[in-house]
């Protein structure tokens, strides 16, 4: 397919360079990337899907994911955010979510976008986050409307949920060329920071140990054959088969000594390979492919990896959603090994995703917007100001589940009952029209009832009030929960801001 697409002169201005290639492919694509209305699943899919793990958020649409393990006990993971029906890539702001047992993921909000930084105006691409001395450094690229170029910044927050604030209220780098995409930072083992970036060439830059400041000049990674596959384009012997070539998105870690990078590679539609070197700087050597081309229903694909527990995770994107595609990606994870001699496994795209690695604890406040899996639903977020608080330190985002309609659910996985049944179902609700009500099932969304809780009008989509029932069922041990929701045919029924179960004598 590559070879079918005429490149175009590599002196023209990269958007239009973009555009007219993504045109032809547009025509070759074997798969839809129109911005058309998702059909409805069949009774099968539904079914299907009850048990699906990727993609990891279903509410809506998430790229180029970024994980981030803070201190081995909750995993967090930055994306971006496809917006719905887009016929390019929209972006305005950019996702957290978190988990403790690689299943349940709890929605975050969005706590950085576009409008975060002044310099910026568009594309909300690809960033990172990384952790040091207590502080978060969220490195993102936008266009700035100071150079017409792509720029890379940086936001810094005490807490990677956030508030994100503008470390510096400008760029940290831009000269207004298009290349600037996709920043990836990596502290080593002496404590030197280094951020790398680029398309369709490898920036890199040292920090200061302020991680806000640049130490020295940007320099240009040499790609060269040996490196990364191919060499630059205009460097290309005309006829000539190439293993591979770098395209976007790298992923920048440093592992038992070497430096590694990650990235999508071959052109579009993209797979993900790597290469090693003894310093970011290189001399790159190219290793192979990682996620080979098939399976994501998506024409790009830009990974990170992280270990969580004595586990290594790839996080990848996928076009795999209702109405998802090129311009609908969505994060999905699997699990995998290093080899004996430290390389990298193939790695394939699966709908199952990975397994638990802890339980889930129902008897405390919950989160309405954590799920492993769920169908219909959508999140939104406000910020509540605490009485007595200084303001920056009292904007917490609250995220809601919304959208519920009838027939709509939602999945946790792995959840403990612990030896003591649970007694009582509470839930945190609102609903500005007429309600309807909330069926908690154990291990299928037809199976055995636990309980059956009526939400009424409240007066407002956020007065919240709080609806309690009884569990009708006896149950102990683990289980996987669904939550059905069902009401009058069409309109939508109630907001969730949260809910818990208590029981007798447990032990939690």
């Amino acid at each position: 397919m590559q070879n079918s697409i005429t490149q175009p002169s590599l002196s023209m201005n990269r958007s239009v360079y973009f555009v007219a290639i993504l045109s032809q492919l547009l025509l070759l694509l074997p798969f839809s990337v129109s911005a058309q209305k998702p059909p409805k699943p069949t009774p099968a899919e539904l079914t299907a899907a009850a048990h699906y793990r990727n993609p990891i958020v279903q509410t809506c649409f998430t790229t180029d994911p970024a994980p981030l393990n803070v201190g081995d006990s909750v995993l967090y993971v930055f994306t971006g955010h496809d917006e719905d029906r887009a016929d390019f890539f929209w972006m305005q702001e950019w996702r957290v979510y978190c988990t403790r047992d690689m299943v349940n993921w709890q929605d975050l909000g969005s706590p950085l976008a576009l409008e975060s930084f002044e310099w910026a105006d568009d594309r909300a691409w690809a960033a990172q986050v990384i952790e040091r001395d207590g502080k978060f450094y969220w490195y993102i690229c936008a266009h700035s409307k100071l150079s017409g170029g792509m720029a890379i910044g940086v936001a810094v927050a005490d807490h990677p949920a956030g508030p994100y604030r503008d470390a510096l209220g400008k760029p940290l780098f831009e000269n207004g060329s298009w290349d600037h995409i996709d920043p990836t930072v990596w502290i080593d083992e002496k404590g030197q920071a280094w951020l790398a970036w680029g398309n369709p060439r490898v920036h890199v830059l040292q920090l200061e140990k302020d991680m806000i400041h640049a130490k020295g000049d940007v320099q240009m990674v040499d790609m060269t054959e040996e490196g990364f596959g191919a060499p630059p384009m205009n460097k290309r012997e005309k006829g000539k088969q190439y293993k591979d070539s770098y395209v976007e998105g790298p992923w920048l870690v440093q592992r038992n000594g070497r430096w590694l990078l990650l990235y999508a590679a071959g052109g579009v539609p993209e797979h993900i390979s790597y290469s090693s070197a003894p310093s970011p700087l290189g001399p790159w050597h190219y290793e192979g492919e990682i996620m080979p081309l098939g399976g994501t229903d998506s024409f790009t694909n830009h990974c990170g990896i992280v270990d969580f527990k004595g586990h290594s995770y790839f996080f990848y994107h996928t076009g795999h959603l209702p109405g998802g595609g090129g311009f609908g990606r969505s994060t999905a994870v699997e699990e995998f090994q290093y080899t004996a001699d430290g390389r990298f496994p193939t790695i394939l795209p699966t709908r199952e995703g990975v397994q638990p690695i802890a339980t889930f604890d129902p008897y405390r406040c919950i989160p309405a917007a954590t799920m492993a899996y769920s169908y219909g639903l959508r999140t939104e977020q406000y910020q509540r100001i605490l009485a007595g608080e200084p303001t920056d330190a009292a904007q917490q985002l609250h995220v809601y589940v919304t959208d519920t309609h009838d027939g709509d659910w939602l999945r946790l996985d792995n959840v403990d009952f612990d030896v003591n049944s649970a007694q009582e179902f509470i839930v945190r609700a609102a609903s500005g029209l007429r309600g309807g009500r909330i069926e908690l099932h154990t291990d299928s969304l037809s199976g055995p009832v636990l309980a059956t809780i009526a939400i009424g009008g409240t007066g407002g989509w956020e007065q919240w009030q709080t609806f309690t029932a009884p569990v009708s069922s006896n149950i102990t041990g683990i289980h996987d929960l669904y939550f059905t929701f069902h009401g009058r045919k069409g309109p939508k029924l109630f907001n969730i801001e949260w809910w818990q179960l208590k029981g007798e004598g447990v032990k939690k």
